[in-house]
């Protein structure tokens, strides 16, 4: 039993700590998670198919896999952080797919192997005395309940990545005194007692060794810090400081970016004596936004660590600002600050490029009506999002075209002027773009800035690139970015996909938006799921695999588009974000725990019920997703816990029904339960979601619980 807790636990904790190294490491693109939650899965998958299915194992044994899983996590990290510099990576630019794609496989498939090998021999331990595969899977469940917790815990009270990740080889190495001693064991004793000393030791030097791995990357570097939300490393070279998030550059203090969105913004707005600042404080967005004399700048900060790290190495014009009388400054989400703020002149939009789930819910249409309810009849609104300069992809104009048709269904009156980072602004009243107007109005607030200038204003009103973007935004074809349909988000990852390869430029997987054909595929699906499942009725053992496949499948697909709903209306406290995952943890083990008692040889009812109850929920959470409800910290913790719930019912359900020796149905069962999650987590992040929608993702969920039912 405490095997079993202690594998869920540094299970748990070893995947977050590799999934932020792995995220920093790939510059903090959201589709590495998602890689690396699929890996993982597939290969714990794996290890639980390793070994003969009558094998017994001993304690030492298991013992040695802990062992191995405590030095290999810290091997992982440090392989994870050199990767870059091994296979010469150029500073700044992403390895070549085939590399990515190795680092990932060489840092997760080992530990996946072990965990997965590791519950399979506990389990197997566990069940020899007549317990059952479903309380060993509660167990597990618990201790990734409370690994979970722990991750949270940790990074709140200010630990760094890698002191957790030795905290849990730690923790790991430790487990190998949980049983009792055995003949032949002792030297699997004393290696973990020697390893647990050197891991003391490591502990202790962490924060040297923290910083010392870092500059293998950044050798100039000067400060560096795990917050909840990103890695923030602070650079100093020949007098210019550059501030990196998950190792993505984010500023630098030569750079323009500041002034040009600000400046072409604040300069439409005849006077704007109320500005509101959206992050970018440290870039010199707060500092160019004073130069226009308002009366009130509020700054909201999401990500405190920004402030905290890399405030004190900034330019003292900067740090100036950031103290100015005129200037409040508030740490909290965006989209939770407009919903009490003030009404402003000019409403500025800083947040990362909408590369994750996270940050894509600043470029919605459900956000932008947020901010057009905020602005004055007046007011102005502007943001900016990065391309190329001259020649975009395919991929880049439908990403534009996508947002951009979101602000027009939002402001009557809006532009886009082209730069490499192009500026988009909106408002209720006209814009001009008489060149003229808007440089009388740059010299009348004796405005001096690097880049934008006189001349600089009359050549992008006036340049060919204008009128072209004009041309290309009104002929272009993209569905709008919202909350439920967050296609922009796919785009940027195709983005991504083609600097690795090219052929990905013109590659559209939003060419059928299905959330205008619901009722053909749901018909496709009942069809193809009949057929499908008519063949698996042969055998029970397969058809027993199946079900725990598709309770993995379905359970991950709720999972994440509830969190991915709860993300967008309320933003990613970590905290909160712990507190789900939590909840569903807790809905596993209390389903693991609860259907065997309840039903100790599980009738066809029971199946009926639970899968019954699955198409419920899936149907219950699809229809508060398209009335725009739910999405409080109680309502996501039900339908979370419930999922769990459902997910571990009928995974007990499956593994008693028609089994007479329950070590017969460690391996397929649970492999099933990996592999189902593995593949909704793909298809739902890369497609499901920002293609078909939340809703309509939840509601696909309901007919496959239906059909489910043929196989019991």
């Amino acid at each position: 039993m405490e095997y079993l807790f202690a594998i869920g636990f540094v299970g748990i904790l070893g995947q977050v700590v590799l999934l932020r190294e792995l995220s920093v490491a790939s510059y903090g693109i959201e589709l590495i998670y998602i890689l690396t939650i699929g890996i993982w899965l597939f290969s714990g998958a794996c290890g639980a198919m390793i070994s003969r299915q009558g094998f017994l194992p001993s304690y030492s044994r298991i013992n040695f896999l802990f062992v191995l899983f405590s030095v290999s996590l810290p091997l992982d990290i440090a392989f994870v952080r050199y990767a870059r510099l091994l296979f010469a990576g150029t500073s700044g630019a992403y390895l070549p797919l085939h590399s990515q794609l190795f680092v990932l496989f060489s840092s997760i498939l080992p530990l996946g192997l072990i965990l997965g090998l590791l519950f399979q021999w506990a389990a197997k331990v566990y069940i020899k005395d007549g317990k059952t595969l479903a309380v060993a899977y509660g167990i597990e469940s618990l201790g990734g309940l409370a690994g979970g917790i722990c991750a949270t815990l940790l990074l709140k009270f200010g630990f760094q990545n890698f002191c957790i990740g030795l905290i849990c080889s730690l923790l790991a190495a430790g487990a190998v005194f949980l049983s009792g001693e055995e003949k032949n064991a002792r030297w699997i004793r004393i290696t973990a007692a020697t390893l647990v000393g050197v891991l003391l030791l490591l502990v202790w030097k962490a924060p040297a060794l923290d910083r010392f791995m870092t500059s293998w990357t950044h050798p100039y570097l000067i400060a560096t810090q795990d917050s909840p939300y990103s890695r923030i490393t602070v650079t100093l070279q020949e007098g210019q400081v550059s501030v990196f998030e998950d190792d993505a550059l984010l500023f630098d203090t030569d750079g323009t970016r500041a002034e040009e969105l600000v400046h072409i913004a604040a300069l439409q707005h005849p006077k704007p004596e109320r500005i509101l600042v959206l992050g970018g404080g440290i870039w010199g967005t707060v500092r160019e936004a004073l130069a226009h004399s308002p009366i009130l700048v509020d700054y909201v900060e999401l990500n405190p660590a920004l402030l905290s790290v890399a405030l004190p190495h900034l330019p003292s014009e900067i740090q100036k600002s950031l103290k100015s009388d005129k200037v409040r400054i508030t740490i909290d989400d965006p989209r939770k600050f407009l919903k009490r703020s003030l009404k402003y002149d000019l409403i500025l939009v800083c947040m990362p490029e909408p590369a994750s789930g996270q940050a894509n819910r600043f470029y919605t249409k459900e956000f932008f009506e947020q901010c057009r309810s905020q602005l004055n009849l007046n007011g102005i609104l502007a943001f900016s999002l990065q391309s190329s300069e001259s020649i975009w992809t395919q991929q880049q104009a439908r990403r534009i075209i996508s947002v951009y048709q979101a602000v027009k269904l939002t402001f009557p009156y809006h532009m886009v002027i082209p730069f490499e980072t192009n500026v988009v602004v909106g408002s209720r009243r006209p814009l001009t773009k008489d060149s003229s107007l808007l440089i009388s109005r740059l010299q009348s607030r004796w405005i001096k800035a690097k880049l934008v200038s006189a001349d600089y204003l009359r050549y992008v009103y006036t340049n060919d690139r204008f009128f072209r973007m004009e041309r290309l935004l009104a002929s272009g074809a993209a569905p709008v970015n919202t909350d439920v349909q967050p296609i922009c988000y796919q785009y940027t990852l195709m983005i991504w996909l083609s600097k690795l390869m090219p052929s990905f430029n013109s590659f559209d997987l939003s060419f059928l938006d299905l959330s205008k054909y619901r009722r053909s595929i749901l018909w496709w699906l009942i069809g193809l799921s009949f057929l499908f499942l008519c063949m698996s009725r042969t055998r029970w053992r397969l058809r027993r695999a199946v079900l725990a496949g598709i309770a993995g499948f379905a359970g991950m697909v709720l999972e994440t588009a509830v969190i991915l709903y709860f993300q967008t209306k309320n933003g990613i406290l970590y905290q909160d974000v712990g507190i789900l995952l939590t909840g569903f943890m807790a809905g596993l083990a209390s389903g693991a725990f609860l259907i065997p008692r309840v039903d100790t040889r599980p009738r066809k009812s029971t199946g009926v019920c639970l899968f019954l109850a699955l198409a419920i929920l899936s149907a219950f959470i699809g229809i508060e997703f398209d009335l725009g409800k739910g999405a409080g910290l109680a309502w996501s913790l039900l339908m979370l816990f419930m999922t769990g719930f459902l997910l571990a019912g009928i995974f007990s359900y499956a593994s008693m029904r028609n089994t007479r020796d329950q070590r017969e149905v460690i391996t397929p069962m649970y492999s099933a339960d990996l592999l189902g999650g593995c593949i909704g987590s793909v298809l739902t992040s890369l497609y499901l979601v920002p293609v078909a929608g939340l809703d309509t993702t939840a509601y696909l969920m309901a007919p496959l619980a239906i059909v489910a039912v043929l196989l019991l």
